[in-house]
């Protein structure tokens, strides 16, 4: 095991915040970060902007303010070999004749998958891994998922009453939660490749489904319907803004009424005459979709719980009870017993103005 000093775990540090400067432009592209130094000074530093523009080395490197002969680099993913839309890294890091690379991860994409690791030993290059390992996945979990699952990272949020309500029975549900939860669910659309959501809830909400906070990105993600039969209208909301519209049914027959700038209907696989939720998945999987926000009623979120295809639920719980005649978080009618419940791992708990915010993670079933 290698041993890593406490300046080695500060730099690494610094080039993690970095990386985070990323979180709403990198993607699909993973979020790295970057951090030369000399005789124990930072001497340039640099992080992934967007797909297409320089890596977070080399911003690095045209950052410096000395030469960087015999520095050491500090990456959060393992520096490119291979000629992409940008130049190979590693080549620009031997030219700068830098002396050492500490990587926190190794890059899953099959591209690189160690061969940035390698050509920077051949070249004479001190290579060291694994320093900050768990935070660079974490930091990436989406992009790790996309390579190694062939599924993006499935993110379900809610918003509910005290009394777990997401709505009236009748429909009515806005607005549950209060402004500044509202303002932190923009957050969450805007790191996420794409949002989907289910027939019935464009027919019942009419949801856009965008970014409106034009600060966080310049991109909008991209919406993904599930309508088995296309039953939706041409109309709803989620058709008139812009971005892409990309709708998933089993009978295409439809489909001419979606004739929309950016609109893209897509028949895909079925499970007792609906769309097959996991054909979705890896089909926005092959489309570098790293990260998938749900936003959805309880038919939909219910099916997607009941299948374990749920990663993680951010839940806003708002200081209120509405009462009896609602419609609860999930439909799941297979579960009839307690024995069937899931259990969550909760790893926050914050208030968001007057709500609850609840970060969790399913845990695994045995």
């Amino acid at each position: 095991m290698a041993n890593y000093t406490l300046a080695d775990q500060k730099f690494m540090a610094r080039a993690m915040r970095l990386a985070r400067k990323g979180k709403y432009s990198a993607h699909p592209n993973p979020q790295v970060g970057a951090v030369l130094v000399v005789d124990n000074q930072i001497i340039g530093e640099g992080w992934h902007h967007q797909a297409g523009l320089p890596h977070a080395e080399i911003n690095a490197l045209e950052s410096i303010t000395q030469s960087s002969n015999g520095a050491t680099l500090y990456v959060t993913l393992e520096p490119c070999a291979h000629e992409g839309k940008t130049g190979p890294c590693c080549k620009a890091l031997v030219e700068a004749n830098i002396a050492r690379v500490i990587i926190a991860c190794q890059d899953p994409f099959e591209e690189v998958a160690g061969k940035g690791i390698a050509m920077l030993r051949a070249a004479g290059i001190e290579v060291m891994v694994g320093l900050m390992e768990a935070e660079a996945r974490l930091l990436n979990r989406g992009f790790f998922s996309r390579i190694e699952r062939k599924r993006p990272f499935v993110c379900l949020k809610i918003a509910t009453s005290m009394d777990g309500a997401i709505a009236m029975k009748n429909g009515e549900s806005q607005w549950i939660t209060g402004e500044h939860a509202r303002a932190d669910v923009q957050k969450l659309r805007a790191q996420s490749g794409a949002i989907m959501t289910g027939s019935g809830t464009v027919l019942n909400d009419n949801p856009a489904l965008t970014v409106r906070d034009d600060s966080l990105t310049k991109n909008q993600p991209l919406r993904v319907i599930l309508d088995s039969q296309l039953n939706i209208s041409p109309s709803a909301k989620i058709f008139q803004n812009k971005g892409k519209t990309w709708v998933f049914c089993v009978d295409d027959q439809n489909s001419n009424k979606f004739d929309i700038s950016g609109t893209k209907i897509i028949k895909t696989a079925s499970t007792d005459n609906r769309v097959d939720i996991q054909a979705v998945l890896e089909i926005l999987a092959i489309n570098e979709i790293n990260n998938l926000l749900i936003e959805a009623g309880p038919v939909l979120a219910g099916a997607m719980l009941m299948n374990s295809l749920i990663d993680e639920l951010v839940i806003y719980q708002a200081p209120h009870i509405m009462g009896s005649e609602v419609q609860s978080m999930f439909h799941t009618p297979a579960w009839t017993s307690l024995m069937n419940k899931q259990e969550l791992i909760i790893s926050e708990i914050r208030k968001v103005g007057q709500d609850i915010k609840i970060v969790a993670k399913p845990k695994k079933r045995v």
